[in-house]
């Protein structure tokens, strides 16, 4: 480890801060390319350990914020999360024993099929006021177990995957899943980094690196989201946006890699 990948690792967590606090998500699709390609940990296991801590740290800063907004549904993330985490546990146990490479790449075609969709739904207005209750408390605890297994298999926070199914299952505003996502996040990476520590797969000083420069990201992608919420559609455009960027360029390394 040296002083360099430090400084970048530090430079990436405030991105990853940043994004996050923007949209509640993007954590570990700009984390893992971050720390393989940037920061120069050419085991994507270990990328993806790693990734999972901070993003875990990064996630919870930005609850924080949100929180204190009154953004947060939280007996909804509660309970979407609380399936999430069993599945995220199972999950990280088949992402472990995948090639890493060819992991990246389904993880970055999956992306792209979420961004499409995401598109293709709009960003209809949404119930502001929706709370836990019969009608939606099985479709949150079905698509949180879902969307655990993928975050924990692909070994990512899971915020693109977790604000569609918040949406899908409860119709509440993208703003709320955005935040209420953060809920989920922190606990599928916090699920997902302890069994990659249990198998030696985290690199604690990049790790603490990247927690620090999350700090200064949040605080930033807080403010911008809370503009952006007034502007009908900016906000899940440029959710997509995001992942599709992201997704093309991890498809070209992972498939370079793979040739």
């Amino acid at each position: 480890m040296t002083e360099f990948q430090l400084v970048v690792a530090a430079l990436g967590g405030g991105r990853v801060g940043f994004s996050l606090a923007l949209v509640g998500g993007g954590g570990s699709i700009l984390a893992v390319p971050i720390l393989v390609y940037a920061v120069g940990i050419r085991d994507p296991h270990l990328a993806i350990g790693t990734s999972a801590i901070g993003v875990a740290a990064n996630a919870a800063i930005g609850l924080a914020g949100k929180a204190r907004a009154g953004a947060v549904k939280w007996r909804c993330g509660l309970t979407f999360a609380t399936a999430g985490i069993a599945g995220a546990a199972l999950g990280s146990i088949a992402g472990k024993a995948f090639n890493g490479q060819a992991l990246l790449a389904l993880f970055a075609l999956l992306m792209i099929v979420v961004g499409v969709l995401m598109l293709r739904r709009g960003e209809a207005l949404g119930n502001a006021d929706v709370t836990l209750g019969r009608d939606n408390a099985g479709r949150l605890l079905l698509f949180g177990f879902g969307t655990g297994l993928l975050s924990g298999f692909f070994g990512i926070g899971g915020g693109f995957l977790i604000v569609p199914g918040l949406i899908a299952a409860t119709a509440m505003p993208i703003y709320n899943a955005m935040a209420t996502s953060l809920v989920a996040v922190t606990g599928f990476g916090v699920t997902t980094a302890a069994s990659y520590a249990l198998s030696g797969l985290v690199a604690w000083g990049i790790a603490a690196a990247f927690i620090a420069g999350g700090l200064a990201g949040s605080l930033a992608g807080g403010r911008l989201a809370a503009r952006l919420s007034a502007r009908r559609g900016a906000l899940t455009k440029l959710f997509a946006a995001l992942i599709f960027a992201v997704a093309t360029y991890m498809l070209w390394q992972a498939g370079s890699a793979l040739i």
